[in-house]
This record gives structure tokens, sequence and C-alpha cells, in this order.
């Protein structure tokens, strides 16, 4: 190489090592970054909805409401019995009157009803999942199993808020540092002046096992069903962070 060439190498090299050493002592005195975080914390579901359903056809409207409150009470006192801790909720109590599938005549009378449809929902909300597939085989019995979802209780969401919000402000303190670093500055150098904790308690991800059954006929009470199987899964909180941080 010539001298000519090592020169000029040397003058870019020089150039180039000026420029970054420029852009390292850069003022960032004043500057307010604002950073954002998020904590995640998993937890095993700890709680379990089930609905249990019963629903009876009669041509006698009376007949079939006769059995589907006979049945829900039976299937109530079951549950009560096999889970006292539950919280029942009773709901949507339906009678719908049932029409031929013939078409109707625009001069005819008004079609009467060939049969009714009755049908009621009752509510289970438990803590006590070591014993769920027992207490809904023995309700199974008399009523259907129409819909399981397993979530978080409020007690467990409440003893995970100290931990979301631990984990966002430590990945908040690890972002700071990264940001410092880049810039050239040491991380102490870093005030905070605000942190908004936005989206605390929501569920991003949540176990929901729908079961679709039919509803059970003219079945009795005391018809041993087999034991379900289920796995209550797991909950994702999230909690979301903004920093406002300002450097000296």
């Amino acid at each position: 190489m010539s001298q000519l060439r090592k020169a000029m190498l040397g003058l870019a090299l020089s150039a180039m090592a000026m420029s970054v050493q420029a852009q390292a002592v850069l003022p960032s005195a004043g500057t307010l970054v604002l950073l954002p975080a998020q904590g995640d914390v998993k937890r095993a579901n700890d709680q379990a909805l089930a609905t249990l359903t019963i629903e009876e056809q009669d041509k006698d409207k009376t007949v079939a409401a006769s059995r589907v409150n006979l049945k829900m009470t039976q299937g109530t006192a079951i549950v009560k019995r096999a889970d006292p801790q539950a919280v029942l909720t009773t709901r949507g109590y339906y009678t719908y009157a049932i029409y031929a599938d013939e078409p109707q005549k625009a001069s005819a009378k008004s079609r009467q009803p060939i049969g009714w449809r009755v049908g009621q929902t009752l509510d289970v909300l438990t803590t006590n999942l070591a014993t769920l597939p027992k207490t809904v085989a023995a309700a199974q019995g008399v009523l259907a199993l129409n819909g399981l979802v397993f979530s978080l209780s409020d007690k467990a969401t409440r003893q995970l808020d100290d931990e979301r919000i631990v984990a966002a402000t430590r990945n908040l303190t690890e972002r700071i540092a990264s940001v410092a670093r880049a810039m050239g500055r040491n991380p102490a150098d870093a005030v905070i002046e605000s942190m908004d904790f936005d989206g605390a308690g929501a569920m991003t991800s949540m176990e929901n096992a729908p079961m679709a059954m039919k509803a059970m006929r003219g079945m009795a009470a005391d018809v041993a069903v087999a034991e379900p199987s289920f796995e209550p899964g797991e909950t994702t909180l999230h909690m979301q962070l903004i920093g406002k941080i300002r450097f000296k």
C-alpha cells in the first residue's frame, strides 16, 4: 500500500472515530423518555362455572313445566349436597310453543300449537375443583351439562396484583438501563417522573371449554353417570406500564 493510501485511510478512520465520539457525547441532559413496559403473571385456574340445563317437551304446557320444575329442584338439591360451598344461580326460564312444519295459508286462522317446550338453566360457580367431576356427574343424572368455563377467582386475582406490579416495574427498570446505555449515560442519571399502570386486571388469556350437550329427557334421578374429566388450565394476567423518564 502506498504512503498516500495509508494516509487517506488513516484520515478516514480518524474521521469515523471523531464522528462516533461526537455522537456519544451529544447533550442529553433534561431528555424526557416515554418508555413502555409490561408484566405478565400466570396462575393455574382455581374456579369453574358449570352451566346445567333442563328442557322438556309435551303437548300439555303444564305437564312440560311441571317436569322442568321437578327436575331442576332435584338437580339443585344434588349439587348442594355434592358441593355445599358452591354458589348457585337459576336463570333463563323459557316456554315456547311448537307449531307444525306445514306452511300457513294467508287466509287461514292463527295456527294452534301442537306442543310446548319448557327449559331452565342453573349456573354453578365453585372453587372446589377436586370434586367438580363428581358433582357434575351426579347432577347429570337429572340435568345436562351445557357449558364449563375455568377462570381465576376474585381472591386469586387480587393476590396477583402485587406480582404484576413487581413484574412490570422490574421490566421498566431493565428498559431504562438499556436506554441509558444506548445514550451513553449512566442509568443512575435517570429519574422516574411518573408511572402509568394501564390495563391492570385485564385477562388476555382464558381457558374456555364450552361443551354443548342435548338435554336428557326422561332420565331418572338415580341413574349413574360416569364422571367426566376436566383440565382447568391457567390464566395469564397482563399489566401495561408507561414510565416517564427524565435524564439529569
